[in-house]
């Protein structure tokens, strides 16, 4: 358990909402509607009146922060080792490029991939172009 909580490693702090601003207020009424066991379809919908950049960027950062938990619960047991390879099962086989370490696409152990993949998803959610912590500014293009 030591690992998963090592800053070092997996685990990344979870992305937080300012209180008192409107992504904040987006971010506890999709957590409401998510834990209230209504319809996933409904609850996922645009709010009448609200900004749909807004609305994505809440729910992109809430994912990345659900998975980030859940990845953080098994990477102990997928070493590079037990996972020398990231797949989707026998059939696929996942490939990093990122144009600067890896310029053609490279097998990598999973843990290795998902640390990759991990960074980059933390780069592009702190980048405020993308995701602005400004409401309303999303640039439309990205999302």
């Amino acid at each position: 358990l030591k690992q998963v909580f090592n800053k070092d490693k997996t685990f990344r702090p979870k992305r937080k909402f300012e209180p008192g601003t409107q992504r904040f207020e987006l971010h506890k009424r999709a957590q409401a509607s998510l834990n209230s066991g209504v319809d996933l379809k409904a609850a996922v919908q645009l709010p009448s009146g609200e900004d749909q950049n807004d609305w994505v960027a809440v729910h992109v950062v809430d994912f990345f922060n659900r998975i980030n938990l859940i990845y953080g619960t098994i990477c102990e047991f997928c070493t590079e080792r037990t996972c020398p390879v990231m797949s989707g099962g026998p059939k696929y086989e996942y490939r990093w490029q990122d144009d600067m370490k890896y310029k053609k696409p490279t097998a990598l152990p999973a843990p290795q991939y998902m640390n990759l993949l991990m960074d980059w998803i933390e780069v592009q959610i702190n980048n405020e172009d993308i995701f602005p912590t400004s409401v309303g500014k999303c640039k439309e293009e990205v999302l």
